[in-house]
């Protein structure tokens, strides 16, 4: 039985080697010039019309890349979403190129995604060159050091108030419980906001907003918006009427912050970039503070929420590493934030939520045997990168014991991406998924609603549980 049939059952590989983490062999990368271009052959091509590739990659993602590794092996040229062909790999050497590379060099393909229309093509997320270096800095300070330690309280509060309102023994989907507690945790941070925002007002309204655009991005016309949308700055039909509510509470909000006389000494983060000056002296402007503030709420809760309902989907489809979490943190024992954090670690290898990266490569390029020419957009497979078997013996088993005594290697641990387009909020990501993971464990016994894993379902550029982590709570404590 292939890989491709294996993994979304959570199995081991056959074969799998005895280690918990290993090494991939050497394979050289990186720029090069036309002569040695000429002496490579190209990448082996899928051979299907650049349609069904898009469709194939956008339904199932999963057996997408998997299928393809199996039969061209870990370099491969794929069409997608975006323009030209690109080539897609897997391998650490190659993704430690693209990543070390200068942007000029190799700019990010986040320029190119679906998410481009949604968030502006100017936000720190989608902007490149020097324009992303700005919008990076003046957004660096909320989502480092001491920062972190003041939104802690605010998460565990927001983590117990949402905990103590799951039902006893119905079972639930775990994705929107979460992601209720990581939207009012990300929007206190962005807006001020004591606890979750006050029935009539805008960042209520925001909030209501918010949850029913992520809702309206799973029903059957989202994949087909979204399509319609690629190549364009500004959103129009489905996705322009998705956002308008949004935006306009968001306007709103830009505007009344404008007017507050004690906008000089709040320390939110929409008040800090709204002071900021670039090093010419010139500030945000609304649009500029609306691709932002859409940015920090989309990227900043959905993708935390649906990577702590990973971490329980595979938690409770795996009694011995679950029954450790949890007796370890009831306990108090003295390993417990050691058991937290190598079951986060674990869990994002093995779901990652964003599962594929990319640059563009502004010069002939090398991947192992393979080159490419300039202006070659070149894809990072996370899902196969964290599957690796050379990387990750038994890659499709949850192992979260592989981690303990043991931090992830830079290009062979993707989930938050690298380079200088590493995530902004990496730091408070693993700091919610920390005391949302622990509190859970502490008070709830959960269990699967069925035996079978929830397979992946892939939204514009993330991947998350089909059924949204489906679970039933047996007992409090």
């Amino acid at each position: 039985m292939s890989a491709v049939a294996e993994a979304p059952a959570g199995q081991p590989a056959p074969g799998a080697a005895s280690g918990l983490v290993g090494a991939a062999p050497p394979s050289p990368a990186g720029p090069i010039d036309d002569a040695e271009l000429a002496s490579l052959p190209r990448p082996p091509a899928i051979r299907l019309p650049r349609f069904a590739q898009v469709w194939w990659f956008g339904q199932r993602q999963w057996g997408f890349v998997f299928r393809n590794r199996e039969r061209y092996g870990e370099v491969w040229g794929a069409r997608g979403y975006v323009r030209g062909r690109a080539a897609v790999t897997c391998h650490p050497d190659h993704i430690r190129a693209l990543f070390k590379a200068s942007p000029e060099e190799a700019p990010t393909l986040a320029h190119e995604s679906p998410l481009r229309p949604v968030l502006g093509p100017d936000s720190v997320l989608t902007a490149i060159g020097p324009r992303h270096m700005r919008q990076r800095k003046l957004l660096l300070p909320p989502f480092h050091g001491e920062a972190i330690a003041r939104y802690e309280r605010m998460i565990a509060e927001a983590a117990e108030r949402e905990i103590a309102r799951w039902p006893v023994g119905r079972a639930f989907a775990l994705a929107p419980r979460m992601q209720a507690i990581t939207l009012d945790v990300i929007m206190g941070g962005i807006f001020g906001i004591g606890g979750r925002p006050r029935p009539g007002t805008l960042e209520h309204a925001l909030r209501v907003a918010i949850r029913q655009l992520l809702r309206g991005s799973t029903m059957p016309g989202a994949k087909l918006a979204e399509l319609m949308n690629l190549g364009h700055d500004e959103p129009f039909g489905l996705t322009r009427i998705g956002l308008a509510v949004p935006d306009r509470l968001v306007y709103r909000i830009i505007a009344r912050r404008r007017s507050d006389p004690e906008l000089a000494s709040r320390g939110d983060i929409l008040s800090l970039i709204m002071r900021a000056r670039t090093e010419d002296g010139a500030t945000l402007s609304d649009r500029e503070l609306r691709n932002e503030v859409m940015t920090l709420v989309l990227a900043g809760h959905e993708t935390t929420a649906n990577q702590l309902a990973w971490a329980w989907e595979r938690l409770v489809r795996n009694p011995d590493p679950h029954e450790r979490l949890v007796e370890a943190v009831r306990a108090e024992a003295e390993d417990a934030d050691e058991l937290v954090e190598a079951t986060l670690t674990e869990a994002m290898r093995s779901r990652p939520v964003i599962p594929m990266t990319g640059r563009r490569v502004a010069v002939p390029w090398r991947l192992g045997g393979y080159g490419v020419p300039a202006d070659t957009a070149i894809g990072i497979s996370i899902l196969l990168v964290h599957h690796r078997e050379d990387l990750y013996p038994e890659p499709f088993a949850f192992r979260p014991e592989r981690w303990l005594g043991r931090k992830p290697g830079t290009y062979e641990w993707l989930p938050f991406g690298g380079g200088t387009r590493r995530c902004l909020g990496a730091a408070l990501a693993m700091a919610e998924q920390r005391i949302v993971l622990r509190e859970i464990a502490r008070q709830l016994d959960l269990v699967a609603t069925t035996p079978r894993p929830e397979g992946p379902k892939h939204r514009n550029v993330t991947m998350i549980p089909a059924r949204g982590g489906r679970v039933i709570v047996r007992a409090r404590h």
